[in-house]
């Protein structure tokens, strides 16, 4: 075997053992925590029918709390990957669990960070794997649902993903944006909707209406799994 081949078969087999390894210890921090998980706090989930036993799928969500990115990876059944802040990374109070449970960075203040993201969240997709993401962009402020980014529609429309939207529901009552200690007992609800279907789309000429389109399709079914209200401006906007 040559030295280029060898290389690529080490590398193939490096990657498997990562993919594994992470795959394995997302479990273990999954099964460990998800009891006290339930205990703390006053969990009701809704709908985890829709979400398919394999193959791609894309979690859509909207983001009212920090702890939303922990309260999905513990509803969803199958592992779900988020692109997470690098900050998330820098902090060692939440270093570990985005560690353990295998979620990518991302640094927000970099030009190709948006790019970034999608080519990592496509890798995720193409490896048969859950993908989870706010299309808002980033939390609210005001409590309302926001507009959001088309980059979830690009993502569905050029993967074979199931689309899914979620409705999260009271998860700023157990960490507002400005607290840093989870309050217990609070409940949250997780309303996980039919996946949407999305083929209407694909011969769509206008490729950036057919984006726009499905993503403001996406959001009125996320206001109808959590009916916050709804403000047709951007998150960042306001």
């Amino acid at each position: 075997m040559d030295s280029k081949r060898f290389s690529d078969k080490f590398s193939q087999a490096s990657a498997s053992i990562k993919g594994k390894a992470n795959l394995d210890l997302y479990k273990v921090v999954k099964a460990v925590s998800t009891v006290p998980m339930k205990g703390l706090f006053n969990t009701e989930i809704n709908g985890l029918e829709n979400i398919p036993e394999s193959g791609p799928v894309i979690i859509a969500a909207n983001h009212r709390s920090f702890i939303d990115s922990i309260f999905l990876p513990f509803v969803i059944p199958r592992k779900l990957t988020f692109v997470a802040k690098a900050e998330y990374f820098d902090s060692i109070k939440t270093r570990w669990f985005f560690k353990a449970t295998g979620q990518i960075p991302i640094r927000r203040d970099s030009s190709t960070s948006g790019a970034g993201a999608l080519v990592s969240a496509k890798e995720i997709l193409d490896a048969g794997e859950v993908f989870g993401i706010y299309p808002e962009g980033s939390r609210t402020r005001d409590g309302f649902l926001h507009r959001g980014h088309t980059g979830v529609a690009r993502l569905a429309l050029d993967s074979s993903a199931t689309l899914i939207p979620v409705g999260l529901i009271g998860t700023e009552n157990v960490q507002s944006t400005n607290e840093k200690i989870p309050r217990f007992g609070k409940k949250v609800i997780v309303n996980i909707g039919k996946p949407i279907e999305i083929e209407k789309y694909r011969n769509e000429v206008d490729k950036r209406l057919a984006h726009r389109n499905l993503t403001d399709e996406l959001m009125y079914e996320i206001f109808e799994l959590c009916k916050y209200g709804y403000v047709d401006t951007y998150v960042h906007a306001i």
